[in-house]
């Protein structure tokens, strides 16, 4: 065969190199646009970082005693609170010493009153006594029947009370002429008057005496 009766042919081995050239070129620029694409749109949605806001001295010096000035204020209060307790303590302290120096005054008073009227008591009954005494001296000096006709007119233990402090035998002449119901029962209030007065003897001969008696 001549060479133009002949067709050319391109060896099969380089024809497929050609190929798997042109398709790793092909993949490389999809990937290469497909990267770009991504990049673009990371950077979109990610914000730019803004520079720090700048703090003047004032505003610094602001926050770091906004802490301290707190503190200070809760202890101010708390002073204040405990110079109010005080106060109230103090007061009541005073009024409670006010009400003791009362109490005091009224328990003097009241031991001098008690003084007075015992001293009125005594001084009452010391008249009494002596109004009693003298009223006895003068029934005593009477006459007997003109003493007689007025301890009849009197209560029986009236009457005993100012025979008992006179002589016995002044208070034995009055009776005499008394009526004998009247006697006995001045008798009988002087008799029970005298019943626990112990006798010289002493409890045992009173007893001896009783018992020989039966």
């Amino acid at each position: 065969m001549t060479a133009r009766g002949t067709t050319r042919r391109w060896p099969r081995a380089g024809v497929l190199a050609i190929l798997a050239g042109l398709m790793i070129a092909s993949a490389t620029l999809r990937l290469l646009s497909g990267a770009d694409a991504f990049i673009a749109q990371a950077a979109g949605e990610t914000e730019p970082l803004k520079a720090p806001e700048e703090v003047s001295d004032a505003e610094l010096a602001e926050m770091l005693d906004d802490e301290p000035m707190t503190l200070l204020d809760a202890l101010n209060q708390k002073e204040a609170r405990l110079k109010l307790r005080e106060r109230k303590i103090i007061k009541r302290e005073k009024a409670l010493e006010l009400s003791e120096r009362a109490v005091k005054q009224q328990l003097i008073a009241l031991e001098d009153a008690e003084e007075r009227l015992r001293r009125t008591i005594s001084l009452a009954q010391g008249a009494a006594e002596a109004d009693v005494a003298g009223l006895t001296e003068v029934y005593s000096r009477m006459k007997p029947k003109n003493a007689a006709a007025l301890f009849t007119e009197m209560a029986p233990d009236f009457a005993a009370g100012f025979l008992a402090r006179m002589r016995p035998e002044v208070a034995a002449a009055i009776m005499a002429g008394l009526p004998p119901d009247q006697a006995y029962a001045i008798s009988a209030i002087l008799a029970a008057r005298n019943s626990d007065v112990p006798t010289s003897r002493g409890p045992a001969a009173n007893e001896e005496t009783a018992n020989a008696s039966r």
